[in-house]
């Protein structure tokens, strides 16, 4: 049975809302930008910050772990439930998106509440997701002095890099890293009234695509249709890769039938792709030709045209150019592998190439693996039984289009536990865009059910593996 003081846990929780609000406005002052070199201090300075807060809060060992040529992470703990009971882990990152070039409504560091929604860079993605949980963890110390499972906090200052390091601190600190389940808190929910359990993501790789013709740039006047223009061929290929709609011609992936029937049920409609994809009054969503919206999002695979270096307006002549470049970004469906669609950008750009030009591919490095998950068994159970109580609904399983490194890497060290992966984002969050936002009804059923999480996986002694 759950803990007896759960209910006025989750009072607790709800009574000191604004408190939790108020931390998570503080954090989000700090300008903790990965990217930028400029702000390394920022990142080091938050990580100290949130390191003196978990353990004024309680937590035990409460650190900033630190390797050479890395952004550090905060790790804490808190294991005095006893040896019966599991050891939940909570990851989250600290670190931002840059905000250079986009036009705010408000300013990103500086948080703003709007119609019922917190709007500052990182409020979702990803400081939200993990303060619901400070807020759980403060609700269950204020009302019984303890927490109802043992627990580890691991804070990352790099996800929005790639996580480059996260392996090397699993290596270096692998006693941070020790639980029985793992609760991820970087994903989405399908609205604000239905939770979300994400159990897929796609890959990424990024590749090169360069048409080569000429040693040297020539007079349009006296060289056209006598020499390869390598732009109209560099066009021409890319135009291969897409079909009628603009989605990736293939290889499809297939979905078992099961799957696909409840996808039908997501609440991704037209309405919702409109608003969350930021369409222009006139544009319509793509025709979904009897497959899922869902399933076009989350478990096929998809490809970008993210640069050329076509020639630019600020740059224009009558030349016939030397060479032009491409790079595509490939995300790739669950189930499937980079080499599966870097065979295919092969087969299809490499073969009867326009006006007989040079064509290379070259792929870059770091491509990030796509997960697929099947959650199975009593600590899912716990899920359900916790957001049933908070949210009035069970968590819809669900899949998130873009790649997210460090799941992968958790599913491919830890796949054997446990991977519980949540969040506070929705389809109006605009994560990594301008006006970036949390809806604050939805941040408030986060907190309440993180508290009941604790309880459910708390009184299933058969997860503790000792």
């Amino acid at each position: 049975m759950p803990h007896p003081q759960t209910d006025a846990v989750a009072a607790h929780a709800a009574s000191r809302f604004d408190a939790t609000l108020a931390r998570l406005d503080r954090y989000l002052r700090v300008e903790a930008i990965s990217c930028e070199p400029a702000h390394a201090e920022d990142v080091r300075r938050l990580a100290g910050l949130v390191r003196d807060d978990l353990a004024a809060l309680g937590l035990d060992r409460a650190r900033v772990c630190e390797l050479d040529g890395a952004h550090p992470i905060v790790a804490a703990e808190w294991l005095r439930a006893g040896a019966d009971k599991p050891t939940v882990l909570v990851y989250g990152h600290l670190d931002l998106q840059p905000v250079a070039g986009e036009s705010w409504t408000s300013d990103p560091h500086v948080p703003t509440v709007r119609d019922g929604r917190l709007y500052a860079r990182g409020a979702a993605d990803d400081m939200g997701g993990w303060v619901s949980h400070i807020g759980a963890m403060e609700a269950w110390f204020a009302t019984t002095g303890e927490l109802p499972c043992n627990l580890k906090v691991i804070i990352e200052g790099e996800e929005e890099i790639g996580s480059p390091n996260l392996e090397r601190f699993m290596d270096a600190y692998p006693d941070v890293f020790d639980a029985d389940v793992m609760v991820l808190t970087d994903c989405e929910n399908p609205s604000p009234d239905l939770p979300g359990l994400t159990v897929s993501l796609r890959g990424l790789m990024e590749v090169d695509l360069t048409v080569s013709a000429l040693t040297a740039d020539v007079h349009s006047g006296l060289w056209g249709n006598l020499a390869p223009d390598v732009s109209a061929a560099l066009v021409t290929l890319l135009a291969r890769l897409f079909d009628a709609d603009g989605r990736a011609k293939g290889p499809r992936m297939d979905v078992p039938a099961a799957w696909r029937e409840d996808a039908w049920k997501v609440p991704l409609d037209a309405e919702t792709i409109r608003s969350g994809a930021r369409l222009r009054d006139g544009v319509e969503p793509l025709p979904d030709h009897g497959t899922p919206p869902a399933e076009w999002g989350w478990r096929q695979p998809a490809i970008t045209i993210l640069s050329t270096t076509l020639p630019r307006p600020e740059a224009r002549k009558n030349a016939l150019r030397r060479e032009a470049t491409a790079t595509l970004s490939l995300r790739i469906a669950p189930g499937q592998t980079d080499a599966e669609l870097y065979a295919m950008l092969e087969e299809t750009l490499l073969r009867d190439v326009p006006g007989g030009c040079q064509v290379a591919l070259k792929r870059h490095e770091g491509a990030a693996e796509s997960w697929l998950y099947e959650p199975k068994g009593p600590a899912f159970e716990a899920v359900d039984r916790a957001y049933a109580a908070a949210w009035g609904e069970k968590p819809v399983q669900i899949g998130v289009g873009g790649s997210i490194p460090f799941v992968a890497l958790f599913g491919r060290r830890f796949g054997d536990l446990p991977l519980i992966l949540n969040g506070v984002m929705d389809p109006e969050t605009g994560a990594h865009g301008p006006d970036e936002s949390m809806h604050l009804g939805l941040f408030a059923k986060a907190i309440a059910a993180n508290v009941r999480l604790y309880a459910e996986l708390g009184a299933l002694p058969e997860l503790a593996r000792g």
